[in-house]
């Protein structure tokens, strides 16, 4: 009997379905290693109460929910370029100078400055510097036709360099200045207590936390419901295909090096509001945890593949790793104990990497077999 019209499912269903497990996975792992690393964590009193080092309220906001807030941003504008098909290694070098662009604007306002000046200052200056990088990222591969990769390559030095030539003292705010405490302590490093402040309750910095939701949720809805969104996904899964279909190719690739360049600007000005300065090594390495995120998240080398949730998780996954190696100092593993230490980070962030990308490899050639030739 063959299957009428009615019967078939429709197109969306399967990708929709497979994302599902994909992200639901990602949540698994989280859950999995959050109760590796509580089960392996000493037990500390404090004010006379056994509490576990990892599930304190102290370590999971302000250890490791906080300083993903910057990370995850960035991993979700790497997304975006990863599934249009590109790869973007500058991220790090454009957080910095983002970063150092909103340190050097707010430097030169009075301290006592109100925050209706201090953070539109902040902003313009943090967002402008980190949306001109990726419109000049996303010119230079879309103009030139050179590989993503290499541009990048370049522009990360670049970048990089720049802060270096252009800030001398190294760190802003410079020698006899301060940054606004209206953008500091009463804006973006906000305090909030948890509990009973007399009796040690908790302090927690939302702001971070509460920019990082709503970037996922505006990419999530970008991603998922909007047409240029969807022609993102397009262009990464098949761009031959998608020029043929009138798409432009171009005007994508550009756009999504310009969010890119956004998101890693938004970083920038949370992390000056948050450490109250900036540095010019600030945001070095970040190019490989940002991209590692973006991949464990389920972004696809090879294109067409990724998701705002996605992102976030992946995010979270390298941080509680990076966490775990600070908290535990020593794995052990029944027959060994394995000693940690910061040094062991990039090691474990490098194989994740791998697996990821094998992970996604195997699950093309399931895909390709289980769908048979046509």
């Amino acid at each position: 009997m063959t299957a009428g019209p009615s019967d078939r499912p429709p197109v969306a269903a399967r990708p929709r379905r497979g994302v599902a497990l994909q992200e639901a996975g990602l949540l698994l792992v989280v859950l999995l290693l959050s109760a590796l690393i509580a089960a392996s964590a000493d037990t500390l009193v404090i004010r006379g109460q056994p509490t576990n080092a990892f599930l304190r309220w102290d370590n999971l906001l302000a250890n490791v929910a906080t300083p993903m807030s910057w990370m995850a941003i960035m991993a979700l504008g790497a997304t975006l370029v990863i599934v249009s098909g590109g790869i973007d290694i500058s991220v790090g070098s454009v957080f910095g100078l983002s970063a150092l662009a909103a340190a050097a604007a707010l430097q030169e306002l009075p301290a006592e400055a109100p925050m209706a000046l201090s953070l539109p200052v902040a902003a313009g200056a943090a967002l402008g510097t980190g949306l001109l990088c990726g419109l000049l990222n996303g010119a230079l591969v879309v103009g030139l036709r050179l590989h993503p990769f290499i541009v990048t390559l370049g522009t990360l030095s670049i970048f990089r360099g720049l802060g270096l030539v252009l800030v001398r003292s190294k760190t802003l705010p410079s020698l006899g200045h301060v940054l606004p405490a209206s953008f500091t302590e009463r804006c973006i490093g906000a305090r909030v207590t948890l509990g009973d402040a007399g009796a040690g309750g908790t302090f927690i910095q939302p702001v971070p936390m509460l920019v990082m939701l709503a970037c996922v949720a505006a990419i999530w809805i970008f991603l998922a419901h909007t047409v240029p969104g969807r022609e993102i996904y397009a262009v990464g899964g098949n761009q031959e295909a998608a020029r043929f279909a009138g798409l432009p190719v171009g005007r994508v690739k550009l756009r999504v090096y310009a969010l890119a360049g956004l998101c890693a600007g938004l970083a920038g000005l949370l992390s000056c509001g948050f450490y109250q300065s900036a540095n010019t090594a600030t945001g070095e390495g970040y190019e490989l945890t940002v991209i590692a995120a973006a991949v464990v998240g389920g972004a696809s080398l090879s294109g067409g593949r990724g998701t705002a949730l996605g992102a976030l998780l992946g995010a979270l996954i390298i941080k509680l790793i990076e966490n775990g190696i600070d908290i535990l100092k020593a794995l052990p593993l029944g027959f060994a104990t394995l000693p940690l230490g910061k040094e062991y980070g990039k090691i474990v962030i490098g194989v994740a990497i791998l697996l990821a990308v094998a992970v996604d490899r195997l699950a093309e050639r399931w895909r390709g077999r289980a769908a048979g030739p046509r």
